[in-house]
């Protein structure tokens, strides 16, 4: 019977470790480990402190299942590199926008930001409930690729320059770094533009590699010091009034996450857009405030005059993008179709005046 007895006990304890075992297993095949690289550093305002927010937002959500490491600007890939990692799965994601990706797809700045565009509500309308996102999407099918929005930010200046700018004349043969769709109309206006990464802008500058550039907002173009350089900053950003970045991933890799992760990972990136463009609102004014009185930066306003030439240049720049790329003019229209169709509704809201 003692015999007996302990053969039983070990039997049970044998029974009761292998479920332990197996019960073990799935909890550890459940766990996900993703690297993120990030087109803007961790300590970026807004840019950058919004992807390493919401990897902590992840991993507090999850218990720890949920885990993506955020990777440095070009800690893996080179900064307008990432569409191909992601597309090719060697990384599984991509803190970034899809203004980087124009190389290949000068339609993808729409999903950014537009010049002469709306503001956040009509422009989330559009590509949220309006079929813009969808037609991200269709592009990114193409390349193994899934996105949402990431990020929002509110408007930004239109440019750094080291002296004052009085004429258009003033900036024809400048060079000067510019992002998305506007830099197709500062071309028209005689610049020589490129697209560089925030990091590498300061050292453009200070080398004499560009004479002038346009990145962000006070909070974030002071961060990467470009006021120590060029001292006169213009106003408004008529190129992007409201900015929409995305996490790029590998199809593959998603669709092998967990519905609750999937689930995890849309309202984490929700409540990212929001919190992050009223980030913005919030410090803005004290910077623009700061740069102005700490760092001797003078403000100046485009005039009407330039702004309108401006406009006139962008649009003659979808006239000749849509007549030249299929793609391009298909994202144009939907957008202008939709933006036709919201206008019912914005100037019945529209306040005209000034009303205390």
């Amino acid at each position: 019977m003692k015999k007996q007895s302990i053969y039983k006990v070990g039997l049970a304890l044998g029974l009761v470790g292998g479920l332990m075992l197996a019960s073990g297993a799935p909890a550890d095949a459940k766990k996900v480990r993703w690297k993120m690289q990030s087109a803007f550093g961790s300590t970026l305002p807004h840019l950058g402190t919004s992807g390493a927010r919401f990897v902590k937002n992840l991993k507090a959500l999850s218990g720890g299942e949920l885990n993506i490491k955020f990777f440095e600007p070009g800690a893996l890939v080179p900064t307008l590199e990432c569409f191909d990692a992601a597309s090719k799965g060697s990384l599984e994601s991509c803190w970034t926008t899809p203004g980087y990706h124009t190389a290949k797809y000068p339609a993808l700045s729409f999903f950014t930001t537009v010049p002469f565009g709306p503001q956040i509500g009509e422009f989330m309308a559009w590509k949220w409930f309006g079929g813009g996102n969808d037609l991200r999407q269709e592009i990114y099918d193409k390349h193994n690729l899934i996105a949402f929005d990431s990020f929002a930010i509110g408007p930004e200046t239109s440019g750094w320059f080291k002296t004052e700018i009085n004429s258009l004349d003033q900036i024809k043969g400048l060079k000067m770094r510019f992002f998305g769709l506007g830099a197709k109309v500062m071309q028209k206006m005689g610049v020589q533009t490129q697209l560089l990464p925030g990091a590498d802008i300061y050292p453009a500058l200070e080398r004499g590699v560009i004479d002038a550039t346009e990145f962000s907002m006070p909070t974030i173009d002071t961060k990467l010091g470009f006021h120590q350089i060029a001292k006169y900053n213009y106003f408004p950003g008529w190129h992007q009034q409201v900015s929409v970045s995305e996490l790029l991933m590998n199809k593959g890799a998603w669709n092998k996450l967990s519905e609750q992760h999937q689930t995890m990972i849309k309202i984490g990136l929700g409540e990212s857009v929001m919190h992050t463009y009223a980030e913005t609102e919030a410090k803005n004014f004290d910077a623009m405030g700061l740069m102005q009185t700490k760092h001797g930066v003078k403000v100046r306003r485009w005039p009407d005059a330039t702004l309108k030439k401006f406009e006139e240049a962008w649009f003659a720049v979808v006239k000749e993008e849509s007549a030249k790329d299929k793609i391009f003019k298909r994202v144009a229209d939907h957008f202008y179709d939709f933006r036709k169709k919201y206008k019912v509704w914005g100037d019945a809201q529209s306040l005209k005046g000034t009303y205390q």
